[in-house]
């Protein structure tokens, strides 16, 4: 029925479309054709028209620019532009989760970085950080420069059910308004009980600027919804060989009630597990004091504007929401795995959270054509809501901020260095200090970056007695935490090489040392990260390309992290057609064997453990297929090829576990296009 009424409105659309074309052609019957007997055109009043000249029309040669754009952008709260990228050699560039971190086995499941990478923000926080890979931010909303509208569309399909889609759209809606929009759905069943997910993120940015060039602004809207269901890793690791239909979904887990659990792709309902909400609101507005100019051409007169003074007012609120619940909860689990007593039918954990800031900033720009010189000096004023009902808490802050950035036109050394003091209030002695000095090197062969930061934080909430209702239990009072990391960067353009370090000094470091006990190391420790990436080029058309992480800490700290950690990627790439640009080949990722962090889902926290070590990993195996033909991208993957077993009738049973109980993703398939358009 409803295939018949599809094509029965194609041949009505058919039908109309070739009756319009009719109405306007020359009929050899003598039908009539919208023109006089002398061959010119009549218009709307049935009068003829002057005749244009075909010749012209057909000795036109098409505008090669007619379809070009130029478009660029910079991140939130910063000067520096990049263009687009269309490369299509790494699909990570793509990929919400970085290459360099591994989750809980499914897409959208929680994550952690196996590269040392702490918090470091002072201030107030709600310590909910593994999910922060799927979330949108402030940080990374992107401000275009563009002259015509963009879009982007994209599309990835996996194994299971998995899909993620992505849309991006920017354009000016006048000369001195652009907006962009972006949005992203993750929805992943997964291969195991219990392990669905469904995030949903938007965002919205406006940017204006008023005609005279004094008055500008940015309105950025965020809203984040994550959803994954825990099950606390399977019960049995040695039920992955000799299963059913070669599905793992079979396998008993650690949380979950077996009657509840459910494959439906179009449910996003999480009976166990994670649900965290975010809604970001802010508005950013300056008026400036300066210098008109105005250029002259033969038949133009631009006016111009040098801002050398700034009032800046930044307002920004939060709405943050976080649970966990369980509708079904099963006794005999959580007692024989998290030593955990119900008290109530269901088990339910929520803290909700409203901060509201304010922040006055005075710039000034030294040179009038040098925006990118400038000192600011401000203070700021917030005020923090929520925890657990009905037990709220109400804190105030004021801190005060400096900064200074200075991009010289040659580039030889450019400066940027900020820092943010909390003077008064609840979180009164936090600070974060960061400097970055940055250089182009000589005969244009690449450039280098030192910096150094510091941060001086308080625990965040979850980790603070009264103020959560999750599970977790400080071990005592804990003092600040300070966090100093000096680091470098050496980009070698000619060699095509990309040297980084880091060296980190820890002091009251923050952890949970099994599912629910919070502890505080007062001992000082180091860890020290060096990270490589360098491209070769083994043959007309094959590279190698390599990225390369080694890590060691000093001292008795709290932290387990893989010696080394590696990426190679092999691909057979080139321009092979006019349009089409082709990288196919395999990349094996591996690291050293560590002890992983466990995870507790009761809290969404990772935590340390010492009796789980990957020794019996196997590297990482997959084939890939990337081609890039005018603005179509596509990626073909064949990933965790090494989950081969041989031992099991030679099928992809062998998975890796990058925490305890949580088996990695068997052999997986992607499929993924991307596609911009210039309106």
């Amino acid at each position: 029925m409803a295939k018949n009424f599809l094509v029965y409105i194609l041949l009505v659309a058919l039908v109309f479309v070739g009756s319009t074309k009719a109405g306007a052609q020359i009929n050899d019957n003598g039908g009539y054709n919208n023109s006089n007997s002398s061959g010119s055109p009549l218009n709307s009043r049935l009068r003829p028209t002057a005749k244009t000249d075909s010749a012209n029309n057909k000795l036109q040669h098409r505008d090669a620019l007619a379809d070009s754009i130029t478009i660029s952008y910079h991140f939130f709260d910063s000067t520096k532009t990049y263009k687009l990228d269309s490369t299509v050699n790494d699909f990570y560039s793509r990929y919400p989760v970085p290459w360099y971190y591994t989750d809980l086995g499914n897409f959208g499941n929680a994550t952690r970085s196996m590269i040392f990478t702490p918090f470091m923000k002072a201030g107030w926080d709600a310590g909910f950080h593994s999910y922060d890979q799927y979330r949108y931010t402030i940080e990374n909303t992107k401000l275009y420069t563009t002259t015509r509208p963009y879009t982007e569309l994209g599309y990835m399909l996996g194994s299971k059910s998995e899909q993620m889609i992505n849309i991006t759209h920017t354009q000016n809606r006048k000369s001195n308004i652009n907006f962009g929009f972006d949005y992203r759905l993750i929805n992943a069943p997964g291969a195991f009980k219990n392990q669905n997910t469904s995030h949903n993120n938007i965002r919205l940015n406006v940017a204006f600027i008023s005609p005279n060039k004094r008055y500008a602004g940015n309105v950025i809207y965020i809203s984040n919804k994550l959803r994954s269901a825990e099950n606390g890793g399977i019960q049995d690791d040695s039920k992955l060989s000799g299963l059913s239909f070669n599905d793992p979904y079979g396998i008993p887990t650690r949380l979950g009630n077996a009657s509840s659990f459910s494959r439906n792709f179009f449910s996003t309902l999480i009976k166990t597990g994670t649900a965290y909400d975010e809604t970001i609101l802010l508005f950013r507005h300056n008026y400036d004091l300066g210098q008109k100019d105005s250029l002259v051409t033969d038949s133009v007169t631009y006016k111009l504007f040098y801002p050398r003074l700034r009032f800046q007012h930044t307002m920004e609120f939060r709405k943050l929401n976080y649970v966990f619940q369980d509708y079904y909860p099963v006794d005999s689990l959580y007692s024989k795995y998290y030593q955990f007593t119900r008290l109530t039918d269901t088990i339910s954990f929520r803290d909700s959270w409203k901060t509201l800031s304010n922040d006055f900033s005075i710039i000034s720009f030294p040179q009038k054509n040098n925006l990118n010189q400038f000192f600011k000096a401000g203070a700021g004023y917030e005020m923090i809501a929520g925890g657990y009902y009905p037990y709220n808490t109400t804190y105030s802050n004021i801190y005060v901020a400096a900064e200074y950035r200075n991009r010289t036109r040659n580039k030889k050394w450019d400066v940027a260095a900020s820092g943010k003091f909390y003077s008064a209030g609840n979180y009164a002695g936090d600070y974060e200090a960061l400097l970055i000095l940055e250089r182009l090197l000589d005969k244009n062969k690449g450039g280098m970056r030192l910096g150094f930061q510091n941060v001086n934080r308080s625990e965040s909430a979850i980790f603070s007695p009264g103020e959560t209702s999750f599970p977790v239990q400080p071990s005592g009072n804990f003092g600040k935490q300070n966090i100093a990391r000096a680091f470098a960067n050496i980009n070698l353009a000619s060699l095509k090489v990309n040297l980084t370090g880091d060296y980190y000094i820890v002091s009251n470091y923050i952890y949970l040392d099994n599912y629910f006990t919070a502890k505080q190391q007062s001992a000082l420790f180091n860890v020290l990260h060096i990270g490589a990436e360098k491209q070769i080029k083994l043959s007309k058309h094959w590279n190698w390309y390599i990225d390369a992480h080694v890590q060691q800490k000093t001292g008795d700290a709290p932290v387990n992290l893989p010696f080394l950690l590696t990426r190679n990627r092999f691909a057979f790439e080139g321009n092979f057609f006019t349009n089409l640009f082709m990288s196919t080949g395999f990349e094996v990722s591996y690291h050293t064997a560590y002890k992983a962090d466990n995870y507790s889902p009761l809290n969404g926290q990772f935590f340390l453990q010492n009796e789980f070590s990957t020794a019996n990993n196997t590297p990482d195996v997959n084939a890939f297929l990337h081609i890039r033909i005018k603005s179509f991208k596509g990626f073909l993957r064949v990933e965790n090829i090494n989950t081969l077993n041989r031992n099991d009738k030679y099928r992809f049973t062998n998975n890796n576990f990058e925490a305890p109980h949580f088996p990695h993703r068997s052999m997986w398939l992607h499929i993924g296009i991307w596609w911009n358009f210039v309106n």
